[in-house]
């Protein structure tokens, strides 16, 4: 049976849109260790029990997390991971590698400036998240690393979780003191979904 290019043209156009439909519901989260579940089992990490509480909704959670990822690391991969999951909105969680390594705050400032300027530019939503530092690091570069995601939320006008270990207690990191454990992930993950629900709503 013979079918008119007229046809063919509006069935490929028909399946495109239900295509972008679908991946217009993606939630990409894109940071390290802390998001990518380190120390603990997958199913137990934060974004996992994400997905469970957006499920009702036909959200897909997608966790392009990296252990040891840094900004720069992240600037090298956005533009692959943007094109292949076409998210509605992306949890920037990066910047503690970072700070732990000591890298110039000036620096990781400008790649999540540019991170978020390439993930708006693909039409998503940015939910930047907040890291801090101990104070070991020294007050003046903890001071100057810790206003980094305030001042680029206001400045890009994107909502911002002012840090993503809130309210974890001690008792609630692995041995490593800076891991949290299996029991922290479900507050982590009311930390990201108090400010991501505003996006979403």
């Amino acid at each position: 049976m013979n079918t008119s290019p007229l046809k063919i043209i509006l069935l490929v156009a028909t399946l495109w849109l239900s295509c972008s439909a679908h991946a217009a519901q993606n939630i990409l989260v894109f940071g390290d260790s802390l998001s990518a579940g380190y120390g603990i089992a997958t199913d137990k990490s934060w974004p996992v029990l994400l997905q469970q509480e957006l499920n009702s909704l036909d959200y897909q959670v997608v966790n392009a997390s990296i252990s040891g990822e840094t900004t720069q690391g992240g600037r090298q991969r956005i533009a692959q991971i943007l094109l292949r999951h076409r998210p509605a909105v992306v949890v920037l969680a990066l910047g503690a590698n970072d700070g732990l390594r000591g890298y110039a705050t000036t620096d990781t400032e400008e790649n999540l400036n540019k991170l978020i300027l390439d993930i708006k530019r693909r039409g998503a939503s940015v939910l930047l998240v907040g890291m801090q530092l101990p104070p070991n690091y020294g007050k003046d570069y903890v001071s100057r690393f810790n206003d980094i995601y305030p001042n680029l939320a206001k400045k890009r006008r994107v909502r911002l979780v002012p840090f993503l270990l809130e309210g974890v207690p001690p008792d609630q990191f692995q041995p490593d003191n800076l891991h949290p454990t299996a029991a922290a992930q479900p507050q982590i993950m009311r930390n990201v979904l108090k400010e991501l629900k505003v996006l979403l709503d």
